[in-house]
């Protein structure tokens, strides 16, 4: 079923609660409830408004979620409906677009040269970024002509086809022709929401390995068994900025996945470029990326648990002009936040000790909940036991199509360093 169901129920907040939703919170908490009046089914359209019947918009309510109801549209005359997504939609394009540009004409070098509709048609982006986007539980990958869905919430879960079909006619409007759309909804988040993981295709079926590429790399993605939506799409600059590094040197790329930061440092010139990763399936994709780029000769993967591998290295002298530290999230919740931060030290200690002196350092974290503050202060204290001085390059967020909308925390994750690794004296 896709539908946009329009409940005649009200969700009347607590007395003080609503705050936050006034700044721009996207995000209604059982806790900050009062009571509902009216009928409604989980996933129904239903009105907010505070303690004194305030109205502060529109949203779609679940009982089976802590977050009882998700922001769809803060004004009365907005209501919920098809010309509501599609306003979205095209606003998250266009803005893609404008920000994109870059990618489009300047660093891609397939891409640049060609015209507009060429560009876009193989352009590869986030095209929808949930809350950030103002489509609340839903994530969008566009790889070249397929689409990639994650559903995380029942509200636009019910909408999911809606939103599909619009995405693809807005892109229609640039020339963009979307051969397939696969879903990844597969995330165990999503039974705290009272929904069943799925994945699959949506429509015709199509070959899932599809073909990408990124900062003149390119990718076969597999969008069908791939972690996430299949690619990280993501760190595209921060492959860039530290590829700049790497001309003439030697490299280790931990946590590879399948192989981009390191496919990067070697179409920018590394003489060697040892890739590591724990998937076996990851490796092998990623060694298939490097012969799809020639770069078989300079960069070897190594399948090992990188925790283990890194003390070897150390074991046996081994030393490197840039090391990279992509792990995945150590923690998803407040509640592992202390095993994270052990996790994040030790292996930010073990990659500062194979840097050269005078080489270079990029590691980063993935997980909102390690917030910036946190990050830095972990990464000093790994240097304090490493006896390492680390003097900043670059502080890096996500790319600019995955926005951070300073109303909603959960948008900024993604905190990126490169470092100078200088010995102390």
């Amino acid at each position: 079923m896709s539908a946009i169901v329009v409940a005649d129920a009200k969700v009347i907040l607590k007395k003080g609660e609503g705050r936050t939703i006034k700044a721009g919170g996207a995000w209604v908490f059982d806790n900050e409830i009062n009571r509902v009046e009216g009928s409604f089914d989980n996933g129904d359209i239903v009105e907010v408004l505070d303690h004194d019947g305030y109205f502060m918009g529109y949203g779609f309510i679940n009982t089976n979620s802590k977050i009882r109801v998700r922001m769809m549209s803060r004004r009365k005359e907005h209501p919920v409906n098809e010309g509501l997504l599609e306003t979205r939609i095209r606003n998250a394009w266009d803005y893609r677009k404008a920000v994109m540009n870059p990618e489009l004409y300047g660093y891609d070098a397939r891409l640049s040269g060609t015209d507009e509709k060429e560009a876009l048609q193989k352009l590869s982006c986030r095209l929808i970024f949930g809350e950030a986007d103002f489509l609340p539980g839903i994530t969008i990958d566009k790889f070249s002509d397929v689409l990639v869905i994650e559903s995380l919430a029942l509200g636009t879960d019910r909408m999911k086809n809606i939103i599909l079909n619009l995405c693809k006619k807005v892109l229609a409007e640039d020339g963009v022709d979307i051969k397939g759309i696969y879903e990844r909804s597969d995330a165990k988040v999503r039974e705290q929401e009272g929904l069943e993981r799925t994945k699959g295709f949506i429509g015709e079926p199509f070959d899932t390995k599809v073909l990408i590429e990124e900062n003149g790399v390119k990718y076969y993605v597999d969008v069908e068994n791939g972690q996430k939506t299949g690619f990280f799409l993501d760190q595209k600059n921060n492959r860039r900025a530290i590829a700049s590094l790497c001309k003439g040197k030697k490299v280790l790329d931990c946590f590879t996945h399948t192989g981009s930061f390191g496919l990067n440092a070697a179409a920018a010139g590394a003489s060697s470029v040892l890739a590591v990763d724990a998937s076996d399936v990851g490796c092998a994709q990623a060694e298939e990326n490097a012969k799809l780029n020639g770069l078989e000769n300079i960069i070897k993967f190594q399948c090992a648990d990188v925790f283990d591998l890194l003390p070897e290295l150390e074991k046996q002298n081994e030393q490197y002009d840039v090391v990279i530290l992509d792990p995945p999230a150590f923690t998803k919740s407040r509640a592992s936040i202390k095993k994270a931060v052990t996790g994040y030290r030790e292996i930010n200690i073990r990659g500062m000790k194979l840097v050269k002196n005078g080489g270079y350092l990029a590691t980063c974290s993935c997980s909102h909940f390690m917030d910036e503050e946190l990050f830095a202060k972990t990464i000093r204290e790994a240097a304090r036991s490493a006896h390492k001085q680390l003097r900043q390059v670059e502080f890096r967020q996500q790319a600019a199509d995955h926005p951070i909308l300073w109303s909603n925390d959960a948008s900024f994750y993604l905190k990126f360093y490169i470092f100078q690794v200088v010995e102390e004296l």
